[in-house]
């Protein structure tokens, strides 16, 4: 076994697990981009940066 991969595929399952939740409860999620940038995901797809001010207070 590769403990990589598997570490790997575990959080790629998560992740797409994050976006089923969010679509069926119409909520977002949040992420870091390769860029070092925190964005919103929204079910719809629309994708919004974060500024430091939604990092502070949510």
């Amino acid at each position: 076994m590769n403990i990589k991969q598997d570490l790997a595929k575990l959080i790629r399952l998560t992740g797409d697990r994050a976006k089923l939740d969010a679509k069926a409860n119409g909520t977002y999620i949040v992420y870091k981009t390769n860029e070092g940038k925190f964005v919103r995901e929204y079910s719809t797809g629309k994708i919004e940066e974060m500024n430091e001010q939604d990092l502070i207070h949510g």
